[in-house]
């Protein structure tokens, strides 16, 4: 199998391509995850997992590397009547994040970058995902003792939140993780 480099720091994405039995050594470089106006939101995930392959793909660390070593990024991105939503700022926004997909149902995108050389890969995957009413005093819990504010959305699908508060899904369960990883194998040939 050959080695690819995982442009992020997320130990979900780390566990998946671990679990996947994928080769690979992490280099995170810090980029802006922001996008230009009038891109759908699909265009949107893919152009920040681009931005973040290209700066590891540019960094020293990374030229120390075969040139033939594919940079693998990825960023997810959680959309909500329209409106994307982001990583918490803080729990009173994690607690209205939450409040705000109860009972209903979001998209969760992950765009997907693939640098290898001058060739470039990219794609997204969308998974559809309807939550159960959420009662405040459940909110509050997964808040206190999860702390999800370093997760788009403010949740994760494997914790606790996941296991009594998701209704359903339509799609990837491992892209709601954060890397549609099957995909990403395929795409990659390894």
């Amino acid at each position: 199998m050959k080695k690819i480099v995982l442009a992020s720091g997320s130990p979900r994405r780390k566990q998946l391509l671990e679990w996947a039995e994928v080769d690979f050594d992490i280099i995170v470089e810090a980029t802006h995850e922001s996008f230009p106006e009038g891109l759908t939101t699909t265009q949107a995930a893919i152009h920040i997992a681009r931005q973040k392959a290209l700066a590891v793909q540019a960094c020293a660390t990374y030229r120390r590397y075969d040139q033939h070593v594919p940079v693998l990024a990825a960023d997810t991105i959680v959309v909500c009547e329209g409106k994307i939503i982001g990583k918490p700022a803080d729990r009173d926004d994690a607690i209205r994040i939450l409040h705000l997909l109860s009972g209903k149902k979001h998209e969760v995108i992950t765009g997907v970058a693939i640098i290898n050389g001058k060739e470039e890969k990219t794609f997204a995957d969308i998974t559809e995902v309807w939550f159960h009413e959420l009662t405040h005093e459940q909110i509050v819990f997964y808040t206190d003792r999860y702390k999800p504010y370093d997760k788009a959305g403010a949740y994760a699908i494997q914790e606790w939140i996941g296991v009594v508060g998701i209704a359903r899904i339509n799609g990837d369960f491992y892209n709601v993780m954060g890397l549609p990883v099957s995909r990403v194998v395929r795409e990659m040939g390894i």
